[in-house]
């Protein structure tokens, strides 16, 4: 069931090329602007600072309208034919995936236009990897609650900055360490404790609150 789900979720984005070429458009867009503004060259924490800034508002742009694009007629087909659990597990693996892939391509494109050095690579992609899953997670859950309050994205963003803050945080502090080139070794494993503490706390969270936000 879960497994149909995510494909049905597949050819719906794909379905919708405008929304997918959109959100390429402004990936490169916000690059290439940057890469202009510091003529494709700043120090190390203001192109880590800079990265998160992007990916954080991608996340917000894909995974945080996941259920605000659904109609009504959408909603009850979903409703009357998918069990609650399932659906939104399903739902928050896509977004995860989907939002994964396109950190990946933010990562290439961004460091293609504005050129930094990246000490330990393999650090800074374990982090992007943690830190977009959970942005995916968490902002999945948002809309769904946002998308049954009926208040749209404006409450969906109130609600999830403070909750992605944590997450951003860490995720910032990780990939600072993965900048200055740390070795794994001198990583403190509580940070990455904490991320995926967060990855599950969310998503056990969406798996024992939506059925009521489904069934309201």
């Amino acid at each position: 069931m879960i497994t149909a789900l995510i494909r049905k979720e597949i050819r719906l984005e794909f379905r919708q090329k405008s929304t997918l070429g959109g959100v390429l458009i402004y990936i490169t867009g916000t690059i290439f602007t940057s890469a202009l503004c510091f003529a494709g060259k700043v120090d190390k924490p203001t192109w880590n600072a800079l990265f998160w800034v992007i990916t954080l508002f991608t996340s917000v742009t894909i995974s945080g309208k996941s259920f605000l694009k659904e109609t009504g007629g959408q909603s009850l087909f979903n409703y009357l034919h998918y069990p609650p659990s399932k659906f939104i597990i399903a739902k928050m693996l896509y977004n995860m995936v989907f939002m994964v892939t396109l950190s990946f391509i933010t990562f290439i494109f961004y460091s293609f236009f504005i050129s930094a050095e990246v000490g330990n690579p393999g650090l800074f992609l374990a982090v992007l990897v943690f830190a977009s899953s959970g942005l995916a997670a968490v902002l999945s859950l948002m809309s769904a609650i946002a998308a049954k309050a009926g208040s749209g994205f404006a409450l969906m963003s109130i609600l999830s900055f403070p909750v992605a803050m944590p997450l951003i945080l860490v995720s910032i502090k990780l990939s600072k360490l993965a900048m200055d080139g740390i070795e794994w070794a001198g990583v403190n494993p509580q940070y990455f404790i904490i991320l995926i503490a967060l990855n599950l706390l969310t998503a056990t969270l969406a798996y024992l609150l939506f059925p009521y936000l489904w069934r309201g």
